[in-house]
C-alpha cells in the first residue's frame, strides 16, 4: 500500500494525488497514477475544469481531463501486453464506478484501497462482482 502512495507523488491532478499499483505473485505488473493522457497538457499548468466550477468530489467526472490511476494502471499492463488476470489492485483511493467496471472487466480479484471515496457505488459494484475489497488505510 505504501508503494501506491509513493507512485501517487506523480499525479499531475490539482485535485487529488492517486496512485494504483496491480500486483501478482508478489510481483508489481503495472503502475498508475491520476493525470492526463500522454503527451497532453497537464491540469497543474492549464487548470481544472472541475475546479473552475466548483464540482464536488464524485460527480461530472466526464469533465475531467485525466485518468485515474486504477484506469492508467489497467492500461499500462494492457500496452505492455501484461495479463493482469487474478491479480490485486493497490490503490490509495476508492475505486470510482467507472473504474471499477474495468477492474471488474480486466479480470482483477482483489481491490485494497487506502481512503473513502464520496460516490459509493464503485465499491458496491466491486462487492456485487464477487471480488474481495478491503480497506486499508495507511498509518501516517
Amino acid at each position: 500500500m505504501e508503494l501506491a502512495h509513493v507512485v501517487a507523488k506523480r499525479s499531475t491532478c490539482i485535485r487529488q494525488k492517486v496512485g494504483a499499483i496491480i500486483v501478482k505473485e508478489k510481483r508489481i505488473l503495472a503502475t498508475g497514477y491520476n493525470g492526463a493522457p500522454a503527451g497532453m497538457d497537464h491540469c497543474l499548468d492549464i487548470g481544472c475544469l472541475r475546479e473552475q466550477l466548483r464540482v464536488p468530489s464524485g460527480e461530472r467526472i466526464e469533465l475531467c481531463r485525466g485518468l485515474h490511476a486504477e484506469q492508467n494502471a489497467i492500461i499500462q499492463a494492457a500496452k505492455f501486453g501484461i495479463s493482469i488476470e487474478g491479480a490485486t489492485m493497490y490503490t490509495t483511493h476508492c475505486p470510482c464506478i467507472t473504474c471499477a467496471k474495468m477492474i471488474i472487466n480486466a479480470g482483477i480479484k482483489r481491490v485494497v484501497y487506502g481512503k473513502e471515496y464520496a460516490d459509493k457505488r464503485g465499491l458496491e459494484l466491486l462487492k456485487e462482482a464477487g471480488i474481495e475489497v478491503v480497506y486499508f488505510p495507511l498509518k501516517k
